[in-house]
């Protein structure tokens, strides 16, 4: 394989469930070990070949609807019949949505310029069948007013130590969060919208697990402040389970629009 060959990058969603995350991990079933056995099938050729880089390592139990992952393939599928050989490869809990060609420079996780994530609640006594494995079941009412004014505080270029878990290897805390807003959905479903410039490890279930306990009371609207300026994570209080998160899009620059594509949805 030519050291400049190009990076193809793919876009796909997963149901984080049966997966023990998205980094290979030995004996234990992943997203990436379960893609990288399919495209080696499909390109005839040993697994280190197809090594992906992922934009995220997504916890056990994380989902995503756009994570993105590229490789350089040690040689030439078109994207049409690689996309198609995926689908019959993988499992149904893992689709590859659409692939692209980009220049050798380009890199999932360090060209990314925002990732958008999305949390799930269901606010009511129960939740249904088809909800559990992807949302977190709160049944006391929660004070909706009082969680958006906290997500207000907590929006902004900040140090994020305090909503950052162990085990991150990222050398700053600083992120821009852009956005952080709860949006009512019929039948008491919560949809918690992150999106910032990049995450901290298991930042955004931090920050989830922070705003309700305000909506339960358990703490002040407005001591959003407080903890950021503690980077203290014993501060901020629990982590939210991960069944309930999302990794719904990573974004790019302008070469990620410009390039050769194909899409198994429409």
């Amino acid at each position: 394989m030519p050291p400049d060959a190009p990076v193809t990058a793919l876009v796909v969603a997963y149901d984080g469930g049966p997966f023990a995350g998205w980094q290979l991990q030995p004996g234990r079933p992943t997203v990436q070990g379960t893609l990288e056995a399919a495209l080696s099938a499909i390109h005839d050729a040993p697994r280190e070949a197809v090594a992906l880089v992922g934009a995220g390592r997504t916890d056990s139990g994380v989902h995503a609807l756009g994570q993105v992952a590229t490789y350089r393939a040690p040689n030439r599928r078109e994207l049409p019949l690689l996309l198609h050989g995926l689908a019959g490869l993988l499992p149904d809990s893992v689709r590859a949505l659409s692939a692209r060609r980009l220049p050798e420079s380009f890199h999932a996780c360090r060209s990314a310029t925002g990732k958008l994530y999305r949390y799930r609640i269901v606010n009511r006594r129960v939740a249904l069948p088809f909800e559990s494995p992807w949302a977190w079941l709160v049944r006391t009412p929660l004070d909706l007013g009082a969680m958006r004014e906290a997500a207000g505080g907590l929006v902004g270029r900040h140090d994020f130590s305090a909503f950052a878990s162990a085990g991150g290897q990222q050398a700053t805390a600083v992120r821009t969060l852009r956005r952080l807003e709860l949006v009512e959905r019929p039948g008491g479903v919560l949809e918690l919208d992150a999106e910032a410039d990049g995450f901290l490890y298991r930042m955004v279930r931090n920050l989830a697990g922070f705003l309700v306990d305000v909506g339960l009371g358990r703490r002040g609207a407005n001591e959003a402040p407080e903890v950021l300026a503690s980077r203290d994570r014993r501060r901020a209080g629990g982590t939210a389970p991960p069944r309930g998160l999302c990794l719904v899009r990573v974004d790019y620059g302008p070469e990620w629009d410009e390039a050769e594509g194909a899409t198994l949805l429409f």
